[in-house]
């Protein structure tokens, strides 16, 4: 049994104008057909996609707090022109300069129009082929037990370990990394971006749940209800949620 990384989550008080924030920035479609904001690749909607994980954004009631996210996302770029033509249209469409303790870096670090930080990287040889999603970039304490962790609740597969920083990809080698970066200080505010998890047709959702109890998960009330997912985190306080099986 594992579970496949299906979308990523982002709250947002005006998700319909985060989504087009993000679907403009990202170059795909956004797609509202409830209360959420649906971004993914053009071409109309495809969920689960089988390559790209696309962006879930939920209304919620509350601002983002002054605090850094400890999940934000790093996109990709082909070339240094690349870079800055992207960073300039970004911009043009609501972005700002962030400073984040970042220093003199190759990257540039913006936030989105409800300041959620995100980074538009230089081009890196290891990102060529991700998309516009270089990599959902994981703050924490122990990148290895992190590894440990997101390898056996997922199907995406263990690249690289470090005491500093450790990194996983779906087992087809498409699509973004997941990235855990290792920081000193811990999760203070509730995530603003989390993955959200599905189980392939004809596996067990609460069985999966289990499963992941037993790997370190905590069961989280966010006053989610009788709604048909469970909310967990993991062994570092990050949510995220087990859909239903689809």
């Amino acid at each position: 049994m594992a579970l496949r990384p299906a979308h990523v989550i982002v709250k947002a008080l005006d998700s319909s104008a985060v989504g087009r924030f993000w679907a403009e920035a990202l170059g795909w479609s956004a797609y509202s057909p409830g209360v959420t904001t649906y971004v993914g690749p053009p071409g109309g909607p495809v969920w689960p996609d089988p390559v790209f994980l696309g962006l879930d954004v939920v209304p919620v009631p509350e601002p983002k707090t002054a605090a850094k996210n400890r999940v934000h996302l790093d996109l990709a770029t082909t070339s240094a022109a690349h870079q800055a033509e992207l960073t300039e249209r970004l911009r043009s469409l609501g972005a700002t300069p962030v400073d984040v303790g970042q220093g003199e870096v190759p990257w540039t670090v913006l936030a989105d129009p409800e300041g959620n930080e995100f980074c538009v990287l230089e081009p890196r040889e290891v990102y060529r082929d991700t998309g516009p999603i270089a990599a959902v970039v994981v703050d924490c304490v122990d990148p290895r037990a992190m590894a440990r962790f997101w390898g056996e609740a997922t199907d995406w597969t263990v690249n690289e370990v470090a005491d500093d920083h450790a990194t996983l990809r779906s087992g087809k080698g498409v699509g973004p990394y997941l990235e855990f970066l290792r920081v000193p200080d811990v999760r203070t505010v509730p995530d603003r971006l989390h993955l959200d998890l599905l189980p392939y047709p004809g596996d067990d959702q609460e069985a999966e749940v289990a499963r992941l109890r037993t790997l370190g998960a905590t069961d989280l009330d966010i006053g989610q209800g009788d709604a048909p997912w469970t909310c967990l985190t993991d062994p570092e306080d990050h949510e995220f949620c087990v859909l239903a099986p689809h």
